[in-house]
């Protein structure tokens, strides 16, 4: 398959993640169930972003496997705005994937919200802009 198709198709996937990520951070008030929601939607956009990062990386000729490496090197290159901030998601997806503690899951809805869904945002926008130059 040819990467330059892999990376845009993997970026589909991130893109639905991502609205659906959208629609829970605009919420004002989450029941319980809808926190768990919003935790779990963060994971996976969180997935589908770095791993989007990891094939458009490729494409450019960076060859990085882990999610640490993704990172640095897109932020060497300009694509990530802010590596500290994914340096923290990448450590709170880990936390939070591997064990549920209410505590804690509730302590980072709002860092979810206010904090990584904006960095989250911003590599969304500048993937989109990437398809739109390679199809205009």
């Amino acid at each position: 398959m040819n990467k330059d198709i892999r990376w845009r198709q993997r970026f589909l996937n991130f893109e639905k993640a991502l609205l659906f990520l959208q629609t829970g951070c605009e919420q004002k008030k989450w029941t319980r169930l809808e926190e768990a929601g919003l935790v779990q939607a963060f994971e996976f956009t969180f997935e589908l972003g770095w791993k989007t990062l990891k094939d458009y990386l490729q494409e450019k000729g960076i060859h990085s496997n882990f999610p640490r490496d993704v990172i640095k090197d897109a932020f060497q290159m300009g694509v990530i705005v802010d590596g500290t901030t994914w340096i923290k998601m990448l450590e709170t997806r880990n936390e939070l994937s591997h064990i549920y503690n209410e505590t804690q899951s509730r302590k980072a809805l709002h860092i979810i919200k206010d904090e990584y869904f904006p960095s989250i945002y911003q590599i969304y926008l500048y993937l989109k802009n990437e398809i739109k130059c390679l199809t205009d």
